[in-house]
């Protein structure tokens, strides 16, 4: 698989992406507003629409498109530049984003870096593909639950519980037992945030790939 080849890839995955950000969850969020839900409850579901249908999807084609890193992270790194940029210019896209934190930032980060080091230390991909997994579906499904249910930002058990009924089988299914105790980590950890600076999209992500690393013996 050369480079052009994984090149139009990335393109096309970069172009997912901005279909999932503007047409989808742009035109979703009006037609949230229309139907009564609250600016904040609305921006919320979005939020985790695209960390289901950007980060979570292009993270599980990572390893049958691409043999290095290389244009991962730098699809990574753009998509951290252009939700960043926003914030600098206090120009924000405002069906998915928040004056109050760039989370967003983080989980395009905390993706690139996951990713990398994991094919970078093991040559395998789904030591990190696992970890942002757990961050886009797991934390996702946990977004919708607590939005369903209450009407502000909020890190109620409920979606914590939520979180490990995906989180535990995908792990244990994908990595087997040590994938499991990591999805079990991520679901407990995604409760806690030191706000402003580490988020749910830094110690997600983090903790479970850590658990992999520490708990799989040297070859």
């Amino acid at each position: 698989m050369d480079l052009l080849y994984e090149s139009i890839w990335a393109t096309l995955l970069f172009i997912w992406v901005m279909i999932v950000v503007y047409p989808i969850t742009k035109n979703l969020y009006k037609y949230m507003r229309r139907k009564g839900l609250s600016h904040i409850k609305a921006v919320y579901y979005n939020r985790k629409i695209i960390h289901i249908l950007a980060g979570g999807l292009v993270a599980l084609s990572v390893p049958y498109l691409f043999e290095t890193p290389l244009l991962p992270a730098i699809l990574a790194a753009v998509l951290a530049i252009a939700t960043y940029m926003p914030h600098r210019r206090n120009k924000l896209m405002d069906w998915f984003q928040t004056e109050d934190n760039m989370y967003e930032v983080h989980f395009c980060i905390m993706w690139g870096v996951v990713i990398t080091f994991a094919w970078l230390i093991f040559h395998n991909w789904w030591y990190g593909v696992i970890p942002i997994v757990f961050m886009a579906f797991g934390d996702g499904v946990t977004g919708i639950v607590r939005n369903m249910l209450y009407n502000r930002r909020t890190k109620a058990w409920i979606g914590n519980l939520a979180m490990a009924l995906v989180t535990i089988p995908i792990g244990y299914l994908v990595l087997g037992p040590l994938g499991g105790v990591a999805g079990l980590l991520a679901s407990i950890i995604e409760h806690f945030e030191i706000k402003p600076l580490i988020d749910d999209n830094i110690t997600v992500p983090l903790a479970s790939f850590l658990v992999l690393l520490i708990g799989i013996p040297p070859c």
